[in-house]
């Protein structure tokens, strides 16, 4: 086993626990490893010891002649080892009982061999696979598990049966994987009846393969409830000496034959399943003497299902299994094994899922500790005079000496109507109680001990001393409904708080007076309930809405403050302005839904040299950070141009205002354009925003955007200019997403509608800005939208030139 160093942790620091995990992963590794390497040299000497005794040889002999007829039979050593120990001659059989794990003859040899080696090599592959695998089954139902699971994958199998042939010509179910325990219950012994497929096997030595379902339901009885759940089956004869007393089923879900090469690979598999069934150990035989003898009689005379158990422990000292020493008959029908006979048999053998099982965990918890066990409540289906019907039952497990005693008590009518109301009280937090007002006797459900945290050794409290249980502060509330309901008999419903080691615990008391003939007050009765999760979750509530109400607040004054410096920073004009020679009309439109103002901010100005600006631009964000964040870009990206910085020169430098503002994540994008009123020649730069919309002669589309980055995502952003001409009658838009964006829909369509409304025949007076807004925006808006519309006065139906663009 290798060892892994661990690297001290320095004083006061925590171990590094993901490392621990690895290395003791590893070492797990490493024991399962070298536990296979044991597993697999037991395996080849024991096939050497075989050939020695069967040839004389010396061991280095043996081994030879193991590798020579695995080199030519293109099996591993570990198969060619498997085949030899299933070849060997059966164990003779006792008298009366036939052997258990009978040997086969050797694949190696005859058509299986041929058969085999003929396989192709990935059948080869998982032959030599399940060779290594056999070597960690120890009993036949591991066997089952282990060929289900290497047959699923390869050929859609659903479950594998292992019948033993008994003395009286029957079957015995001596393993099973992929079927549930009641079925394997129903089929567990089979009588030498014709017909069985499994049988019909055995006794011809051949497979049977059931391809056809409605053909071989006519002719045999087939496995299942109901037989449709396996639609193809085959049933392989494991040889010996001629005969076969093992049968290896396999059951598909599916139709259809088994492929040449299926019938190879199962064939193969029945090769190696002889020699590690050979391999089996057998088990030690109960010693029948007068003490066991008188143990089994005296269990056979009780009335109760009931059983004693002896630990069976493995080489590390844990519990593996239990063997039964003695049972009753009603044994086996609560572990699903009616009619059979349990004593003598593993417990984990007659019920394997009993290992997932409370039980299972019960009987190692007496073992440990020496205390007995009580096991929960469940429902079982018997037959009580030829009518099936739920009883409940509870198991119980009990130390005698080193051996356990398992048994099972019938719930009567009235054990479980007191369950259920114990149920009920425990899963609803509450309990009864009962006074006698004449006795001044009490009496209180085990619940309501646990509830006021009392001792139940103390009794219960008089129906006069109950408010003293309660805080001072509830005292007098309680107390004047316990007098009411004593005089007047006047029922009550009070809430009330009690201190225990817990804290303070909130309880409901009701109760009602039962009255004599004459009316007077003679029996209280009542429940008490623990509201206190309820009451937490109440004020629970309550200081969510009180914080909820509190932010609204907040964010409303914020919006209204962000909306006021918004108007200030961000004034309207009434009507289409004029610069520059163009008609300018802007729109903007805050958002109808959140409580929060938003940064989309234009400006249109007419600069010295007579130039007129335009700029759009939307910073991230909501509330008052995003306005005054804007406001710094609107006034400084103005005074820039003014001062004779260039388009690009400007967004290079309020990329590095935001990037060392006070908000080093702020982000906006933003459109700069300046016009030439001389020259009619715009020139435009961007970052990281919508082109603007140039609708000519009718016709719409975007411009083509240069180089450009939002602003604030890097520090070494490259930004480029493009130039356009317009003409008389052109008009160009400049938007804000919140135009052109609203989700579901993507962007791009929102683009495309917007191409589509502007182009649109519709007035072209200074109001014509409200149609187009009402035809692109839904009715609740998410977002802020800006909106500049330029117009190039001119003669409206004029065929201008196309515009030029030039990036630069």
């Amino acid at each position: 086993m290798t060892s892994e160093p661990v690297t001290p942790a320095q004083p006061g620091a925590a171990p590094d626990l993901v490392e621990l995990a690895k290395i003791v992963a590893r070492q797990r590794a490493e024991m399962d490893r070298l536990r296979d390497q044991a597993a697999t040299s037991a395996v080849v000497e024991r096939a050497k010891g075989a050939v020695m005794a069967l040839s004389g040889c010396t061991a280095d002999a043996a081994g030879e002649q193991l590798l020579q007829q695995a080199k030519a039979a293109r099996h591993t050593l570990l198969e060619e080892c498997w085949i030899t120990l299933g070849g060997l001659a059966p164990t003779p059989a006792g008298p009366g009982r036939a052997s258990e794990f009978p040997g086969v003859d050797a694949p190696g040899s005859g058509a299986d061999a041929l058969e085999q080696s003929a396989a192709p090599d990935d059948v080869t592959a998982a032959l030599a696979r399940l060779g290594q695998a056999l070597v960690r089954v120890t009993t036949p139902h591991d066997l089952a598990r282990c060929l289900l699971a290497h047959l699923g994958p390869d050929m859609s199998a659903d479950a594998v049966l292992l019948y033993a042939r008994r003395p009286d010509g029957g079957l015995e179910l001596i393993g099973h994987a992929g079927i549930e325990d009641k079925l394997a219950a129903q089929w567990f012994q089979v009588p030498p009846l014709s017909g069985m497929a499994a049988l019909d096997a055995l006794r011809a030595g051949e497979p049977r393969w059931l391809e056809d379902f409605a053909a071989d339901k006519r002719q045999y009885l087939l496995i299942g409830d109901p037989p449709e759940r396996w639609r193809s089956r085959a049933w392989l004869p494991v040889l010996a000496a001629g005969s076969a007393e093992i049968c290896i089923g396999v059951l598909r879900g599916h139709a259809g034959a088994f492929t040449p090469r299926d019938r190879a690979h199962l064939r193969g598999v029945t090769g190696l399943c002889a020699g590690r069934l050979r391999a089996f150990d057998a088990p030690p035989e109960r010693a029948s003497d007068a003490a066991t003898d008188a143990v089994q009689a005296l269990f056979e005379a009780l009335p109760i299902a009931a059983m004693l158990l002896t630990p069976l422990r493995a080489a590390t000292g844990e519990t593996e299994d239990f063997r039964v020493e003695a049972a009753t008959a009603q044994v086996g029908d609560l572990l699903g094994r009616t009619g059979e006979e349990p004593a003598g048999r593993r417990l984990l053998e007659l019920r394997p899922a009993l290992a997932a099982e409370p039980l299972w965990q019960g009987c190692l918890q007496v073992l440990t500790t020496g205390k007995a066990y009580e096991g929960e409540p469940f429902a079982h289906e018997e037959v009580v005079a030829g009518v099936a019907e739920l009883s409940l039952y509870a198991a119980r497990v009990a130390p005698l000496g080193d051996a356990l005693v398992v048994s099972w008590i019938r719930h009567g009518s009235s054990d479980r109507q007191e369950q259920r109301l114990a149920d009920l009280q425990r899963l609803g937090s509450l309990g009864w109680a009962n006074w006698n007002l004449a006795t001044q006797e009490a009496s209180w459900s085990t619940q309501v001990f646990s509830l006021v945290g009392r001792d139940p050794a103390h009794g219960p409290v008089r129906l006069t001393e109950v408010p003293e249980l309660a805080l001072p502060e509830d005292t007098p509330v309680l107390t004047r409904a316990v007098g009411e309901l004593v005089h007047d008999g006047r029922p009550f419903d009070v809430p009330f708080r009690i201190r225990t080691s817990g804290g303070i615990r909130h309880l409901r008391l009701v109760a009602e007076a039962v009255a004599d003939r004459h009316g007077t007050p003679v029996e209280v009765h009542g429940f008490m309930q623990d509201m206190t999760a309820r009451r937490r979750a109440e004020l629970a509530l309550v200081e969510s809405e009180r914080a909820i109400l509190t932010q609204h607040d907040v964010l409303q004054a914020e919006r209204t403050l962000a909306t006021r410096l918004q108007h200030a920073l961000l004034p309207m004009a009434n009507r289409p302005v004029h610069l520059a020679g163009l008609r300018v009309e802007v729109a903007y439109l805050p958002a109808q839904s959140g409580v929060h103002v938003g940064g989309d901010w234009f400006s249109a100005i007419e600069l010295p040299d007579g130039d007129a600006l335009l700029v759009v631009g939307d910073v991230a964000g909501h509330g008052v950070d995003a306005v005054a964040t804007m406001a710094q870009l609107r006034f400084t990206a103005k005074g820039m141009v003014i001062t004779g910085s260039s388009l690009t020169g400007a967004l290079a430098r309020l990329n590095t205002l935001l990037l060392h503002s006070r908000d080093s994540h702020a982000t906006a994008t933003m459109v700069l354009a300046r016009y030439n009123p001389r020259r009619r020649r715009l020139v435009w730069a961007q970052a990281g925003h919508p082109p603007p919309l140039l609708l000519r002669d009718g016709e719409a589309r975007y411009l083509r955007r240069p180089g450009g980055m939002l602003l604030g995502a890097s520090a070494a952003p490259v930004y480029q200019e493009a130039e356009c001409r317009l003409d008389p009658g052109d008009r160009l838009i400049l938007y804000t997403d919140g135009l052109v964006e609203h989700p579901p829909d993507s962007i791009d369509r929102g683009l495309e509608q917007l191409a589509e409304a502007v182009a649109a025949p519709h007035g072209d007076g200074p109001g014509s800005l409200g149609p187009l807004l009402a035809r692109m925006l839904p009715d609740v808006r998410r977002d802020d939208v800006c909106v500049v519309d330029v117009r190039v006065p001119g003669v409206q139906d004029r065929k201008g030139a196309p515009a030029h663009e030039s990036p630069r």
